[in-house]
């Protein structure tokens, strides 16, 4: 790769979703190595005032709220030559038309999947011991007639069969973040090899096994025609009884009509991060049921963990102005299989 001194780099996405992705610092580290075209992030290709800079761009530093970059948006950034995306999945807004014009296009998903694996790791921890349903009974009941028979069944991480659905960047980080605990860790995936899956510290097992023989059930699948609705009525009736689902993945891996069927009789539990819509309507049975413990699309990067993002766009944009391989790029092969 030739060195491009000082390229000339447009921020694109929500103004409002900057704070903490692109702090101060981090704004001063990039203006020593890159020449910034506005001062402020634009979110609209479109705007007859901002035409003139797009055909000066050399790097787009996109995030959440990027409009989508297309064959007709490529007509006025001629000399674009890097999309370095500070968040998760490039999917949603970069079109084949920016791989075929040649761009490097980079993302910060390594850097989204780190908390989203440590979220995940507590929602498993949590879950052993049943500690949701704890806390509802307990604070339905106020006193410990409920909770204290809970203690003698046979709950705990202590010997807890864990089934992972998907060896994926997130899930290959909860493998990790699982090795000091006791668990009895089980992985279904079919890109995996046996041996590939003992390195990573899981026994690889077909995924009917893995939901018959787990309590808690982790999905890290990404959504994939192939991948819609597979945890589905079938799925859920091979898990034992009160079992966990968790899901920080994608809300449309899971048949949600089957799900609650199975929540609204008591037979399972579940932690859910995603849903399918995003916001599941106010008349969702998933707000109100006990056994359920629902989180607004919270297991990524939020508050201060979004520096990080930002902080890995802008490392990439550094090594593109040396000259330097990129750390984290995307290939158009990727899009097949990643979230």
């Amino acid at each position: 790769m030739t060195a491009l001194p000082r390229p000339r780099v447009l921020i694109v996405m929500d103004a409002g979703k900057t704070e903490h992705v692109l702090p101060p610092a981090l704004i001063g580290r990039l203006a020593r190595v890159a020449e910034l075209v506005d001062a402020e992030p634009v979110a609209d290709f479109t705007s007859p005032a901002l035409r003139e800079r797009l055909g000066r761009v050399d790097v787009l530093l996109t995030g959440w709220g990027c409009p989508p970059v297309g064959r007709a948006e490529l007509t006025f950034m001629p000399g674009l030559k890097l999309l370095a995306h500070a968040a998760g999945t490039v999917k949603t807004f970069v079109s084949e038309a920016v791989f075929e014009a040649g761009v490097l296009v980079s993302s910060a998903a390594e850097a989204n999947a780190r908390p989203v694996a440590q979220f995940t790791l507590a929602l498993i921890l949590l879950s052993a011991k049943r500690a949701f349903a704890f806390s509802h009974a307990y604070r339905r009941d106020r006193d410990r007639r409920a909770t204290a028979p809970m203690m003698d069944e046979p709950i705990g991480a202590s010997g807890c069969t864990v089934g992972l659905v998907g060896a994926s960047r997130i899930g290959r980080g909860v493998l990790a973040l699982l090795r000091p605990f006791d668990f009895e860790i089980l992985l279904a995936d079919p890109f995996v090899s046996p041996a590939e899956a003992v390195r990573l510290g899981a026994r690889l097992v077909a995924l009917p096994e893995l939901l018959a023989r787990s309590r808690i059930v982790s999905l890290h699948a990404p959504s994939l025609p192939e991948t819609r609705g597979m945890i589905d009525r079938a799925a859920l009736a091979r898990m034992p009884d009160g079992a966990t689902l968790i899901n920080t993945a994608r809300g449309a891996l899971v048949d949600e009509a089957a799900l609650l069927a199975e929540l609204e009789s008591g037979r399972l539990s579940a932690a859910i991060d995603v849903t399918d819509p995003e916001v599941p309507p106010p008349d969702s049975r998933l707000y109100d049921l006990p056994n359920v413990f629902l989180t607004p699309h919270i297991a990524g990067a939020i508050g201060l963990e979004r520096t990080r993002l930002g902080a890995m766009a802008v490392a990439e944009i550094e090594r593109f102005a040396r000259g330097e391989p990129l750390r984290h790029r995307i290939l158009p092969a990727d899009l097949a299989v990643i979230a």
